[in-house]
């Protein structure tokens, strides 16, 4: 029987993968303007839903970047290239979400709305995020979601970041739930993975940043993709229902 609902943030109650993708595009294309943004974007969804490290690391070794990012470690005071460009998207990044406007524009409503239902039947709630404390605290105050949650993991908590399970064994450890008894909605085949690992049921709500990769995944239950988003709250019912029998 399901007891808690846990969710994932970036891409799955906001759309921030969209905002990061241009945020790594606009970086990359500052340190190096003959680049494309368009191109950046694309690299991004093979890296969506991983660490910071893996995801700047990934694009400047990719777009050739090593070289005028080391230039920039002095200036951010870091020890790594990867840093230092992480360092220049975040400046982006952070620009982009302290628009109210834009973090409206960019809101996974469905999703936002299966959240309101399950808190209104009684569902056990947390978040699993790959952001940072302050980055995920911003944004779900933005979005006046705060209370929602019984707690939430972010990448502090946690030592290993998805695809590993730690961060989802935490959530259901502090809800006193059993992992069998943990439903995740995710949007990546990273956190899909996390929550399979973790032994839990997971319902993947896709965007173009992650529909393909999603897909991809051998050892997830097609019935519990969802590439239509008005589709989610049917899909949740249906997986609950059968989980009571």
């Amino acid at each position: 029987m399901i007891k808690g609902l846990l969710f994932d943030l970036d891409g799955t109650l906001v759309q921030t993968e969209a905002l990061k993708a241009k945020s790594y595009a606009e970086a990359a294309v500052k340190l190096n303007p003959k680049l494309a943004e368009q191109a950046v974007i694309e690299a991004f969804k093979d890296v969506v839903g991983q660490s910071r490290e893996v995801v700047s690391d990934t694009l400047m070794k990719r777009f050739g970047l090593e070289d005028v990012a080391r230039k920039k470690m002095e200036t951010y005071g870091v020890d790594n290239p990867w840093q230092a460009y992480a360092e220049v998207r975040m400046e982006i990044y952070n620009a982009l979400i302290a628009d109210p406007n834009v973090i409206d524009e960019h809101l996974c409503r469905h999703n936002i709305r299966l959240l309101k239902w399950a808190k209104e039947k009684g569902f056990a709630l947390a978040l699993a995020t790959q952001s940072h404390r302050e980055q995920a605290d911003k944004i779900l105050e933005m979005l006046k979601l705060t209370e929602y949650f019984a707690f939430v993991a972010t990448r502090e908590d946690v030592k290993n970041p998805k695809p590993d399970p730690e961060i989802y064994f935490l959530l259901a450890k502090k809800l006193e739930i059993a992992p069998e008894e943990s439903l995740v909605i995710e949007d990546s085949a990273t956190g899909v993975e996390s929550a399979l690992a973790a032994g839990m049921g997971c319902i993947a709500v896709t965007s173009e940043f992650t529909r393909k990769s999603v897909h991809q995944l051998k050892n997830f239950d097609k019935r519990w993709i969802v590439d239509v988003p008005s589709d989610v709250l049917h899909v949740v019912k249906l997986y609950i229902t059968r989980k009571k029998y």
